[in-house]
């Protein structure tokens, strides 16, 4: 069973607000249950947030977790044109690729035209992230030489209370990739924000986080990198 633990690292709950206690705060905590756990993760910084905090991407790194891009500034590339899309992705691996070799992508929103997709080929991007399995889009596969590897369930999923989350994730289909961001592990309920964004967030999000982790242990699963897809993918395809 292969499955999938990928983080947004943004500013707190764009377009709502410009803070970074997400990042400051919750960052951490995250690194701290997977270094714990024994878990490797994929992490998608936007390169502004990258550049703001260059130590947190280190650790990120040195953890061995794996960096993607997750765009310039959370801009939505789909409200560009297509030359500043193209380069909002091209500046965002220049920043990102001083801190190591990034393969991985995704979309803010989970918003990226098709017509990007040869941009990230030849930003020589292996794998992308940014379809949605639960708005119906179809499952893995390449498009225009890039590995297309949806999102299984949207973010909010992993607060619900345990008893539920477990009914959805014994039905999803392999692989199983879920996201989140770091400004789900701060308390984020006074916050003027819409109310499914700051339901469950700080430390019951953490907690259900581990309980993710085990369920997946228990069941002998495969922790899976973003990158790593690119080959298992290719030899399947062989």
């Amino acid at each position: 069973m292969l499955v999938s633990l990928t983080f947004d690292v943004e500013q707190d709950c764009p377009p709502y607000l410009t803070t970074t206690r997400g990042v400051v705060e919750g960052l951490p905590r995250i690194l701290d249950i997977l270094d714990r756990k024994n878990i490797k993760a994929t992490f998608f910084f936007t390169a502004k947030i990258a550049k703001r905090f260059p130590q947190l991407v280190k650790r990120v790194v040195d953890e061995g977790h794996e960096l993607g891009s997750h765009a310039y500034n959370h801009e939505r590339l789909d409200k560009l044109n297509k030359a500043e899309a193209e380069k909002a992705i091209e500046k965002s691996l220049l920043v990102l690729r001083k801190f190591d070799d990034v393969v991985s992508f995704r979309a803010p929103n989970l918003q990226l035209p098709s017509y990007l997709f040869p941009s990230l080929k030849e930003n020589n991007v292996l794998v992308d992230s940014s379809k949605a399995a639960y708005k119906s889009y179809g499952g893995v596969g390449f498009i225009e030489g890039v590995l297309e590897i949806p999102a299984s369930i949207t973010s909010s999923i992993l607060r619900l209370p345990w008893k539920i989350q477990k009914m959805i994730h014994s039905r999803l289909k392999e692989p199983k990739v879920y996201f989140a961001h770091p400004w789900e592990f701060v308390d984020m309920r006074k916050d003027n924000i819409r109310y499914d964004c700051k339901f469950n967030t700080g430390e019951r999000a953490l907690e259900l986080l581990e309980n993710l982790i085990e369920y997946y242990k228990e069941k002998d699963a495969r922790f899976v990198l973003m990158r790593d897809y690119s080959e298992i993918y290719s030899k399947l395809s062989v």
